[in-house]
């Protein structure tokens, strides 16, 4: 009994000091993992501004005669494949199949939209109207609030995803549901918001004789 007293201190020591690293691990891993999700909701709502700006770019641009209606198309279309995207607003996913499915559809809308507004340089009647000059200033800063937020998110994942596989934590993380969490890679092509910028200063283009 005498010898077994010790023995039985040294265990309850371990555990004590086991559930307290537990316990510890635990809340900084779900205080990462909550500035992960948050960052992904911030995400969520700056690509739902944009989508919420298409429909009233596509209502303008279609009043301008002659306009290139396969590029509409393209638009709407990809409009709709983003849709059709259904991921968790408030939770980061980590399947890195599905993030790369949403950066897919999310950046070939970003491509559509590029093409659009490059196209209607040619029309600048178009151009000239309050309505386009505001929704391109609109988009614009879009865009531009699109890949600040999503290096914030990738910002948050990396220190998640170091937590999650470092000592001690990793000796925890799987137990407490804790895995690492996808990134948004460079869009193809580009390391930069799509250029959307016009310059409406610029005199229009010479009539074409009649």
């Amino acid at each position: 009994m005498k010898t077994a007293l010790p023995v039985f201190g040294v265990l309850f020591v371990i555990a004590c000091v086991l559930i307290l690293g537990g316990c510890g691990s635990y809340n900084r891993l779900n205080g990462l993992k909550q500035g992960v999700d948050k960052s992904w909701a911030d995400v969520q709502n700056v690509y739902q501004r944009r989508a919420d700006l298409i429909p009233n770019v596509v209502k303008t641009v279609e009043g301008a005669a002659n306009f290139e209606k396969s590029t509409l198309t393209q638009v709407v279309e990809a409009r709709q494949q983003v849709n059709n995207i259904k991921l968790d607003p408030t939770s980061a996913p980590s399947d890195p199949a599905a993030l790369e499915r949403f950066q897919k559809m999310q950046d070939g809308l970003s491509s559509a939209l590029s093409r659009l507004l490059v196209v209607s340089e040619k029309y600048p009647d178009l151009k000239a109207t309050a309505a386009f000059r505001d929704l391109q200033v609109q988009l614009e800063g879009t865009e531009n609030r699109i890949s600040v937020e999503r290096g914030r998110f990738n910002d948050a994942v990396v220190a998640y995803n170091t937590a999650v596989t470092s000592m001690p934590a990793r000796l925890y993380a799987g137990a407490f549901g804790f895995s690492p969490k996808p990134y948004f890679s460079a869009r193809e092509g580009a390391d930069t918001p799509p250029e959307v910028k016009f310059d409406f200063n610029s005199p229009a283009p010479a009539a074409a004789p009649k």
